[in-house]
Order: C-alpha cells, then structure tokens, then sequence
C-alpha cells in the first residue's frame, strides 16, 4: 500500500504541495481561538465533593466575600512596618479601591491584617467570579500592579501582589517565555543536528519548513475540535505541543531520509528512490504514529479535564504529522534534485575509484578512471553501528542481560516517587511576584492561611439550620489532625438559613502533601460529625487537590490498561505476530519504570524537591511508552525485513542495528534535545518534563531499540514472529537491492 502511496505522490508531487498549501491557509484562517483554562476545578467532574461544594457555595452564599488578589506591603529596606508606613499601606488600598479598576470589585483596607513580626500588611481584593475563571482575570492583577507601583512611588512601602490572579498573570508571562524559549532551542537543535549528519542546509531546513506548514493545520484542527467537544485547554498545552510537532515530525522526517539515502546509494534514480523509500518506512511510522495516537486518544477516559484536551489534541497532532510524512514530505523530496540536497553525495558516487589517490599526489599526473562508488561503500562496512550490530549478533545474551539490568535498577529508584499538587508554584520561577507573596504569607501567618478550606453544613429537612450546635461542630473539626483552627467569628450563615460556611485553617500550605492528607481526616470528621438532619461538603483548594489525587488514581488503572492494550494490537498488526509485540510492552514498561525512577532520583533524592508534579506519571507514560516505542518499531520493522530476506535471526538483529541504528540514534537524540529544551523554562513543571522525557527517549532509543530489542529477537528466533510468516516472499512491496550506509554524520 505505501509503494503506492509513494507512486502516487511522486508522479502528483506538485498538486501534493499545492493541496497541503491550500489546506493550510483554509483550516488555519477558519479556526477558532484556543482559550486556556486557569480554574482547576475545571478539570473535575461534576460528581467530586470540592466540585459540588464550589456549586453550593455559589448557590448558598452568592456574595460571600472571595479574595482573587493579595495585596502585600513592606518595607523596600525589609524592616518592619512604622506607623507612617501603615497610613501609607491603608492609603494605598483606598487608592486602589478609587481607581475602579475593572473586574475588581472590592479592596479591603488592611486593618489589623498584619504579619506578627510587624514586617508586612496584607488588603484582601475581591475580583468578579465570573471574570475569575478565565485568563481575563490576568488584566485585573496587571492594573491593579500598575496602579500599586504609581501609589507607592516616593515612598518607603512598596505593593506586592498575589492571589489567584496574580498567579493567572505570573503563569501566562512564564508560558509566553517558555513557548518562546522552547521554540527557539527546538528549531535550533533540528538544524545544528541535520547539518551536523546531512552537511547540507537544505535537508537541515526542510523539516522545519514542512512542520511549518502542517503544525498550521494541526493547529487548526485542534482548536476546531476543542470548540466542537468543549475540550478545556491548559497554559502548558502550546509548549507541549511545540516539542511534540517538532520532536515527532523530525523523527518521522529522519525515518524517511535515512532510507532515501539508502536507496540514492544503491542506484536509485531520485524519484524511484522516494517511492522505495516510503514503501519501506511507510509502515513503520503509519504503525509508531497509531500507537501514539492510541496512546493519546484513550486520555478521553481521563476524569481529568486538562488531560481530556491535551490527549485528543496531541492524537491530531500526530495524525497530521504522520499523514504529512507520507505526503508532503515525499512530494518536496521528489522535487528537489538530488544535488540540491546531497550535493557531495552525488558527485563521490560519479567520482572514481583512485581519485582519491590522485588527489592525495596533489593533482599530478593525468586524472585516473575507475569506479569510485564499490570504494565508498566497502568504506561503509567499518562503522560503529556494524560494530554494535556484530557485538549483539555474537552475543545476543549479553546485549539482553545488561540492557535489561540498567532497565530494572533504574526501574527500582521509582519506588520512592512522591506525587506535589502544587501546579502554580511548579509552573513559574519562585522569583515570580505571586510566588514572593505565597512564601511571604505562609511564614508570616500559618501555611493554610492564605487559602483555607471550608465546610459548608446543610439542613436536609427544609427546616433552618440549628445554630446550637455548631460549636460542638466547630470543635470536632478543630480536632482533626492537621487542623490549626477552626475560627468562630469566621462562621457564616446563608440568608434562607439554611447554610452554614464554616471556614478550617490548615497547618499546612493548600498544595502539599500533608495538606491534601489532612483533608482524607477532614472530609471524615466533617461527615462523621455532621449534626442529625444535616449533611458537609468539604470545599476549598485543598480539597480540589484531593479529588485530583482521587481522578488520578482512575486514570492511571484505566488509561494506562488500556493505552498499552491498544499498542499491543497495533504492534501485533504491524509485526503480524503475537510473540513479539510482549517483549516489546514488557520492554517499553521496563523503560516507564526506569525514567520515573530517574527522575525521581535526580529531583527529590539529588534536588531535594518535595515531590514531582502529580501530572508526571502520565506524560512519561505516554511520551515515553507511546513515541519511544517508534524507535522499538523501526528497529524491528527492519529486523523482519532482513529475516524476510532470507537471513537468520541473529544475523538479522547485527543488520537490522547496522542499518537502522543510525536512524534511531539521530532521531532519539533530536527528540530528546527539544523535550530537553523545556530545561530552559525555568519552573519545576517543565524542569521535569523535560528531563523525565529526554531521559525516556534516550533509554528507548539507545537502550530498548539498540540493544535489548534486537538482542531478545535475536535469542527467540523465528518464534518471535509466531505464526507469521518470515520465508523472503513475503514482501510487501518490490525486491529493491541493499546498499550499506555511510557513518552518521558523513554524507
């Protein structure tokens, strides 16, 4: 099928071209806008306590008073706050509330809001609700910045602002200038990488120009679907998707290249070479690009919202890639001549066999005859990879037992992974204004202070609410361990009485660990304790991080199943075999296991972090399991293609490291550059993607794929490809000659 997609594509290149051009422009020019979500709570289902108690305190308490935004003053000098600077910080907030700032309807003065130690004062500022839920609410915290820095000017206090707003704000700042960074470092791996193994700018620049124009139609269709299915988007989305564009298609991109080259190599003219190029790689990536695709569509039955977007729009995102590796790509190949791309190529393969000698005498004497081409590819036969392919050949047990051991200690360090639900502070530098605010506050007051956890008590009977109880109530709560404070004069009730809010201060800062535990104890006293003829919701951030924690358990007993499940058919389809497509998942596991267990190490055990992002888990599952199992595809693609070719299994696996080996280890290496390049964002979230998922690729691409996948091929023989058929007719597409491949790096 994809020696005639190839056919096709070469002979209508030009119409190709024009048709993804087309499209491009439509789809792009036609799309809605992608909105990020800012309100966690968003990405819970309805039938979670923390999202039923939001709902009834909407409901019970329309006007209860909601901090959006933390006005902070201080000293510039840090010292503690004078009388004068006091006036000064309650003039402040009653120029704040006399500028009207949109969005804002309320700025408190600060009273007797101050730090114990005297070093700062706080105004709680109350933003629309509505407005809240949205990126809008960065336009409120930006004026009422503004508007701080202009009323404190000349004088010695000066306004910090933090709060849920702020926070919107400081993380859409951090995503533009991680979007930026790793766009910029993505491209400028690709072309520094291409150059490096091609030593030609064109083939460098290609794949950026086709991602180019294909990323505008995933795009596009993404932003369709999400309007269509009211998918929720989240502010890491556009990151995510830059590396997963460019990471993937370069790998594809590479996939197709190698082989093209193979094929120049062995004779073909331009044209024929394209069309054997794709009819041998074609499958490779339409298989790796289904099982990621699989991969990421099955997060529809997450129970988280962020992950009910960023699955399917990622799916797009490598359908597109892929159909465009089958088409755009081929259709520009078969339009640009060979010399253009590979300039020195074509003119040592029409040089011949002694001019190098002649050239080594420094041009003297008459210029030689001969057929340089044999010369350059017996050349061929002494790179590393033939090395590494006759090392595995030789000694299959060995390559197995080591690859698998590294795998397995590795897998043994993640163990100790300890999930953090602290998504604001992991996606943005501490050095961030809202952050500075969040750390002040929790060493000046208790950790639960700034954002406490509410039990809203409820009468079941239609009768009011009976208020006498709600000290023994309050004291029940209070008791709870992890609990600092249950205060009285916090208590509100709703006007039809029917509704008490009951505000609970936590020991601990809303978004760690000992917080979210405290909240299992809450949840049962509050429910345990709850008068006859009442019922508690327990609502708060807290809470929210709890029934996240709840949903991601889900998730991983049923996304993951059923992820690995799909690749395992698509595997079993691709190889047609149903031996080979277990070591394979057993191996991709064994890879999942090994990069937590690393990332682990490096994070908590070496960087001393509290925990890694609760979101984790699954992006190394997926990127890792689902894109670094492309490599394990192409590896094995050409085993069985050397076996169909009449060789035994070993001598199958030292050919197939030989020829693919290159091609694994340039695309592994880009791909793991530009998740890498999340490095340079600076916040916890992508320091932790980057590296988990750099360190995954590399253990699939040069640990599964170069060594353990071959070398347990090579041990299993022919029962690895039980029951298909491995006799050298049966071909997919026509016999086309071998050619050895040049070093990595050499044109």
């Amino acid at each position: 099928m994809f020696h005639r997609i190839g056919d096709f594509v070469v002979r209508r290149a030009w119409w190709v071209i024009g048709a993804w051009l087309v499209a491009a422009v439509a789809i792009i020019s036609t799309a809605p806008t992608i909105t990020a979500q800012t309100d966690e709570s968003a990405f819970l289902p309805k039938h979670y306590e923390s999202i039923q108690a939001a709902e009834l305190q909407a409901k019970a308490f329309p006007a209860n008073f909601s901090p959006g935004a933390f006005a902070l003053f201080e000293r510039t000098d840090g010292g503690k706050l004078t009388e004068a600077d006091k006036a000064t910080a309650e003039k402040v907030a009653k120029g704040l509330a006399d500028k009207h700032i949109e969005s804002v309807e309320t700025v408190l003065p600060v009273g007797k809001t101050y730090a114990p130690d005297g070093t700062f004062g706080m105004s709680m500022i109350a933003i629309d609700k509505k407005v809240m839920q949205k990126p809008e609410a960065a336009d409120a915290a930006k004026a009422l910045r503004e508007a701080g820095t202009e009323l404190t000017a000349g004088t010695p206090v000066k306004m910090l602002l933090g709060g849920p707003a702020a926070s919107i704000l400081d993380q859409q700042d951090s995503s533009k200038l991680a979007e930026a960074l790793i766009g910029i470092g993505t491209v400028v791996i690709i072309l520094l990488t291409l150059w490096l193994i091609f030593r030609s700018p064109i083939v460098a620049l290609l794949p950026i120009v086709s991602i180019f124009v294909y990323s505008m139609v995933a795009n596009g269709l993404i932003a369709d679907a999400s309007k269509v299915f009211g998918l929720k988007a989240d502010n890491s989305m556009s990151a995510i998707l830059i590396v997963v564009l460019f990471g993937v298609g370069t790998d594809y991109f590479l996939f197709l290249m190698f082989r093209y080259r193979e094929r120049l190599r062995a004779g073909d003219d331009r044209k024929e070479a394209v069309v054997n190029a794709v009819g041998r790689v074609g499958e490779a990536i339409a298989s790796a690009a289904g099982a990621v695709v699989a991969a990421f569509a099955v997060l529809v039955f997450s129970s988280l919202g962020m992950f009910t977007a960023l699955g399917p729009s990622l799916a797009i995102a490598v359908a597109v890639t892929a159909f465009a590796s089958v088409t755009l790509v081929p259709a520009v190949l078969s339009v640009l001549p060979e010399r253009v791309l590979f300039r020195r190529v074509v003119e040592w393969l029409r040089w011949d066999g002694r001019h190098l000698a002649w050239l080594a005498r420094g041009a003297r004497g008459p210029r030689p005859a001969g057929n340089f081409q044999k010369h350059w590819m017996r050349q061929a036969k002494g790179t590393r990879f033939a090395a590494l392919g006759g090392g595995v050949q030789r000694r299959p047990a060995v390559a197995a037992l080591a690859s698998g051991l590294v795998l397995i200690a590795l897998a043994a360090a993640a163990l100790g992974y300890k999930g953090t639900f602290d998504l604001a502070s992991g996606s943005m530098p501490k050095t961030k204004e809202s952050m500075v605010v969040q750390d002040r506050m929790m060493k000046g007051f208790s950790a639960g202070a700034a954002d406490p956890s509410h039990v809203y008590l409820t009468a079941t009977g239609g009768a009011k609410l009976d208020t006498a109880g709600l000290d023994a109530y309050r004291t029940a709560l209070a008791g709870t361990p992890g609990v600092a404070a249950v205060p009285a004069e916090r208590t509100q009730l709703s006007k039809d009485g029917l509704t008490a809010d009951i505000t609970v201060i936590l020991k601990d800062a809303p978004a760690t660990n000992k917080a979210i535990d405290t909240m299992g104890g809450l949840r049962d006293t509050a429910h345990g304790s709850a008068p006859s003829g009442t019922e508690a919701l327990v609502g708060g951030q807290t809470s929210i991080f709890k029934d996240i924690n709840t949903a991601m358990v889900h998730d991983y007993t049923l996304v993951f199943p059923l992820a690995a499940l799909l690749i395992l058919v698509i595997l079993a389809l691709q190889l047609r075999s149903v031996v080979a497509p277990w070591y394979l998942m057993a191996s991709v596991g064994l890879g999942f296991g090994a990069t937590l267990g690393a990332t682990s190490l490096i994070f908590q055990r070496i960087g001393g972090e509290p925990g890694l992002m609760f979101m984790l888990p699954i992006f190394i599952y997926l990127f890792v399991v689902a894109i670094g199992t492309d490599y394990n595809i192409l590896m094995i693609a050409r085993l069985r293609e050397e076996v169909k070719e009449g060789r035994s299994p070993r001598e199958a696996a030292g050919q197939a490291i030989k020829h693919a080996g290159p091609t694994v280890a340039a695309a592994g290496f880009i791909l793991a550059a530009t998740f890498g390049t999340m490095l340079l964002a600076g916040n916890s979230l992508f320091s932790q993607m980057g590296f988990s998922i750099a360190f995954g690729i590399i253990i699939s691409a040069f640990v599964m794929a170069m060594f353990f996948t071959p070398a347990i091929t090579a041990l299993l023989g022919r029962a690895a490809w039980w029951p298909g058929h491995q006799d050298a007719a049966d071909h997919d597409g026509p016999a086309v000659p071998q050619a050895e491949p040049q070093p990595a790096g050499r044109i």
